[in-house]
């Protein structure tokens, strides 16, 4: 699982570089997310823009990344797919998540510096 970390002033910004988040690879999401994020402190931002298929695994490991970040920090979400925006919508999480249209609107709720 390639996820990778950025940052824009306080913000951890989590790039998943997969084209797929399902149940082959939920696990190991999980684990690598936790491992990007479990010193840090503030809001994280994860950017989807290339995973193209979502299924209910990869919605889980989503959802416990943002249990994983406890009370005091948000996890919001930008740059969704067509079908993975779909899958939101369908199983009501877009009322879970702040989603964003892309990660720059994501830093600017913010109030954050452009992305790099």
């Amino acid at each position: 699982m390639n996820l990778v970390k950025d940052a824009a002033g306080a913000i951890t910004i989590i790039h998943v570089d997969e084209d797929r988040l399902d149940a082959a690879v939920a696990i190991q999401f999980k684990d690598s997310f936790r491992a990007l994020v479990e010193n840090g402190a503030g809001p994280v931002v994860m950017s989807l823009e290339k995973v193209e298929f979502l299924d209910s695994s990869g919605l889980g490991a989503v959802v416990a990344a943002r249990k994983l970040l406890g009370v005091d920090r948000r996890l919001d979400l930008a740059s969704l797919q067509p079908a993975v925006e779909k899958v939101m919508i369908l199983t009501r999480m877009n009322t879970v998540f702040t989603i964003h249209d892309d990660l720059q609107q994501a830093l600017e709720a913010y109030g954050a510096a452009r992305a790099s």
